[in-house]
Order: C-alpha cells, then structure tokens, then sequence
C-alpha cells in the first residue's frame, strides 16, 4: 500500500482541515492548509523518504550568491536537466544527489543545504557532472581563451653599429590559453591573477641591437678645406669640412705662428716628448697649450691652412705655436703668420 501525506504546515498556528480518500489500492491522508506546502513527501514500503519539490512551490532562492566557475556570472539561475549527477560540498561534507529537473536553488533545498548571507555556491560545470560548492572564500582556476600581444625579444648584434637597431622579425598578436586563479570572499572577487599560459599564437618580433664600436670619423686631410664653423656659448664648437668630415673643438685661441725644422736654429730630430719631428709636430709654451694636445691650425687670413697638429715639442714663449716643416724653404714661406688654434676635445 502506498501513503502520501503532505508535508507539515509552515506555522503551528495554521488551521489544518483533514479529509481521507479511500480506494481498492491506495489510502490516501490529505492535510489541507490555507498556506502552499513547502514539500510533498513519498512515504514507499521500504520505509525510505524522499522529497519531490512541487512546482511553484516556496523554496528559497540563492541566485545572488552563485558565482558560476568559468563564465565570471552570478545572480541568474540554472535550470538542471534529469538525471545529472550532482556532488555539494559544504562544512567539510560531501553530499552526492540526482538532479531532477529542477533549478540549483531547488536542489540546494531539497539535500538541506542552506548558504549563510556571506556564503556563495560556486557552480562548477563540468562535463561528467556538476559540483556546488558552498562556501564563505572560495579559489577556483580559470582556463579562458583570449587576445595575447606579441612580445618584443632584443638581441645584441656585434655586426651592427652601437645606436642601431634591426627588425629582423615582424611581430604579430595571437590568441592563448591562459589559466587564472580566481578568488572570492563574502561574494565579492578580490583577485584574478594569470598563473600560466599556453599554446600563445603570437609570433614575437624580434629586434637586433648593434653593439659593434662606432668607427671614429676620418681625420680631415690638410687639402680639406673646412666650410662651416659652429660655436656654442661657451667657446665650443665644431668644424665641418668639404669632405664632410667633422672635428669638435673645445676652445678657440688666436696666436702668432713661425715655422722650424730639424738642422736650423737648434732643433734636431727629436721633440721634448721623445717624438720624431715630422709635420703635424708643434713646439708650444706648455703653460699656454699642454703637450699632447690635439690641435687643427689655419691661419687667421685663410689662406694656408697646417690643418691637423700636436703639440709635442717645446722652445717657444707665450702665445706662440710653432709648427714643423720638412724644409728650410717651406720655412721661409710660411714665415711669421697670424693663426686660429682649434683646440680639438
């Protein structure tokens, strides 16, 4: 024989009016209300109970706590169709159920699973089944796939000059698989932070960097005439020659320039440094220019021009530069000149 009896009454206080119904095969105990049932009770032969929700019935409704693993959603619900498998965990239990139709907040009633108002029930789809975890923190992983952006690789290069730069790979943006740690607490997402990612379409671009020395530039040769005198404030400047040559000076002196060579007027075949005289040797007042100083020499009218010097011999006084000369007779030409010293850095 099979007996259905509803549930009891939601207040002690309600008015109950019973009636029975008899057949050949089934007794019926009806209890009537003026309120809805919350649940309808199946007692069977093997003195097991289970719980059917009726439709429409008062259940609780959780929505606003769902987060739903996967999608980043809440607040909706999700209606189960029969027959899913379904595992709730809650305070450390595992309850393991049937879905029947019914929706998340449905089944959350009827296994006696009620969240607390900083609870959320994480709703993990999956595949074999379906999980809710009920909970106060929860931490889940995400896998989602989404835009990855190239990167840019910098690789040195000893065959490109320093200061130069070479795309040797054009980069391009992608897609990845990227798995996020996701954390809530009290129903709000404090963190998502990327944990691994995989599978990146993104083609790199990759750039070489020249680290190779810069040549210095070519000396100007002494038949370079220079073409452009820039000077800063301070005394600076720069030279630019026909040949596109450049030389940057760091002061400008204006002085009186003879001539010597080795045989006359005491000067031999050495300087006061230890150097062999040639041209392109100066003798200095080291008090006025130190020896080993890089000189470009024309004289102040422009027509001759010594062009590139060190100084390297002594013998002179005062602001006076006098420069070497293979011959005697070059001497005597050259003569006793006024002359522009640029001081080269």
């Amino acid at each position: 024989m099979k007996l259905q009896l509803l549930s009891r009454a939601k207040s002690a206080a309600r008015r109950l009016i019973p009636f029975v119904c008899v057949t050949t095969l089934v007794l019926t105990v009806c209890w009537f209300t003026t309120d809805r049932a919350a649940a309808l009770y199946i007692l069977t032969n093997e003195d097991d109970a289970t719980i059917v929700l009726e439709q429409g019935a008062d259940v609780a409704d959780f929505s606003s706590q769902m987060v739903y693993i996967g999608t980043n959603a809440s607040g909706f619900e999700l209606t189960l169709a029969a027959g899913r498998p379904v595992t709730v965990l809650y305070g450390g239990a595992s309850i393991s159920t049937t879905s029947r139709q019914e929706t998340v907040s449905e089944l959350l009633n009827r296994v006696h699973t009620v969240p607390g108002p900083l609870d959320m029930v994480a709703v993990d789809l999956k595949d074999t089944g379906l999980t809710l975890t009920v909970a106060s923190d929860l931490t889940y992983y995400e896998r989602a796939t989404e835009s990855a952006p190239h990167q840019t690789v910098l690789v040195n290069d000893p065959e490109l000059e320093a200061g130069t730069q070479k795309v040797v790979q054009t980069g391009a943006d992608g897609v990845r698989s990227a798995v996020y740690e996701v954390t809530y607490s009290g129903g709000e997402r404090i963190s998502r932070q990327l944990v691994s990612e995989e599978d990146s379409t993104a083609v790199d671009e990759i750039v070489h960097v020249g680290t190779a020395p810069v040549p210095a530039a070519a000396a100007p040769d002494n038949g370079d005439r220079v073409v452009n005198v820039a000077k800063n404030a301070d005394g600076s400047g720069t030279l630019t020659f026909a040949s596109g040559a450049v030389l940057n000076f760091g002061s400008v002196k204006s002085m009186t320039a003879t001539a010597y060579t080795k045989g006359h007027g005491g000067a031999d075949s050495y300087t006061a440094t230890g150097t062999t005289v040639r041209v392109g040797v100066v003798a200095v007042d080291r008090r006025v220019i130190p020896l080993g100083t890089k000189l470009y020499i024309v004289s102040a009218d422009g027509k001759v021009t010594y062009g590139m010097a060190v100084a390297e011999d002594t013998g002179v006084s005062g602001n006076i530069v006098d420069l070497y000369y293979d011959t005697y007779q070059q001497c005597i030409e050259f003569g006793r000149r006024a002359a522009t010293v640029y001081v080269l850095n």
